[in-house]
């Protein structure tokens, strides 16, 4: 069902815990399953991510997609680090059953929330970067009632 990587990822996170003055914290939630995962970020002047560090509320795939994201843009620029969606951090765990796939898209929007906490506390705009949602099912619920 998980691959060796999603269990040594959930059974040894890494990165877990929040910085003491983050340049930039993202929050994001699923109201349908009740994850929640935050991610901190420290940025340098030469916008590259110093330290990331997680907490996350939910589920054992949850756990994995947070601390695998937090190594996947640790060391990376703010536009490397925008590059990391939720595909590559499911390759990178080497996959997810399906009904978990919604984990990874958390922790890719939970990394662009942090961005975008960081360039608005910055007043910068990151090219290629949209406002966030803090749910990731926003906007499905309308469509679900029309039925």
């Amino acid at each position: 069902m998980y691959s060796e990587k999603v269990m040594d990822h959930f059974q040894n996170p890494r990165n877990v815990g929040e910085l003491e003055n983050p340049s930039g914290v993202g929050t994001v939630g699923n109201a349908k399953c009740g994850d929640i995962m935050r991610i901190y970020l420290d940025i340098d002047e030469n916008q590259v991510i110093r330290d990331c560090k997680f907490k996350t509320f939910g589920c054992g795939a949850a756990v994995a997609t947070s601390s695998m994201a937090t190594e996947l843009v640790k060391g990376k620029t703010i536009q490397e680090a925008l590059q990391v969606t939720n595909k590559a951090v499911m390759e990178a765990l080497d996959g997810l059953p399906p009904v978990k796939v919604h984990c990874s898209l958390l922790a890719e929007e939970a990394i662009h929330a942090a961005l975008w906490d960081y360039a608005e506390k910055n007043g910068i705009q990151i090219q290629g970067l949209s406002k966030p949602k803090s749910d990731i099912h926003e906007g499905e619920e309308e469509e679900e009632e029309e039925y």
